[in-house]
């Protein structure tokens, strides 16, 4: 088993748990809302988690839904995944939406979402005259038949 990887983490508001995996192994840290508020059915909400975080270079975090909250109550993230680059330093705050049919409500401190750091390549754009050919070509949305 390799080292953990350490990503330091200011938190805003001390009375709330640091994110951790809830299991060994897992690929995400839960991130808890710091309000109450309740979001009506189609309403959208902007939840402050409490943290920041120091991402190392090289990498960047994935804000992403609870399987859980989707599952039982429709709340979902409107932009998943969020992408946090390493060179963000403020509040990790995380745009919930509620695609249920009851209104649900927030408490503070519970676990509204997960973060994960990952690596990334950075990318140098180029233009070219063509693209090489391959054997699916420029086929898109329902081109396989699915």
């Amino acid at each position: 088993m390799c080292e953990a990887m350490k990503i330091p983490v200011f938190r805003l508001d001390t009375e709330l748990p640091l994110p951790s995996h809830s299991h060994p192994g897992d690929a995400g840290v839960d991130l808890r809302s710091v309000i109450t508020t309740t979001l009506a059915p189609g309403e959208r909400v902007l939840v402050p988690t409490g943290v920041a975080f120091e991402i190392p270079a090289r990498h960047c975090a994935l804000v992403m839904p609870r399987s859980g909250l989707a599952l039982k109550h429709g709340i979902s993230i409107v932009n998943s995944p969020g992408l946090i680059d390493s060179g963000y330093r403020g509040e990790i705050k995380v745009t919930l939406i509620n695609h249920g049919t009851e209104p649900f409500d927030v408490v503070r401190g519970e676990r509204i979402a997960q973060l994960v750091v990952v690596p990334y390549v950075t990318q140098e754009i180029v233009a070219v005259e063509n693209l090489t050919d391959t054997s699916r070509g420029d086929g898109g949305y329902g081109s396989t038949g699915a």
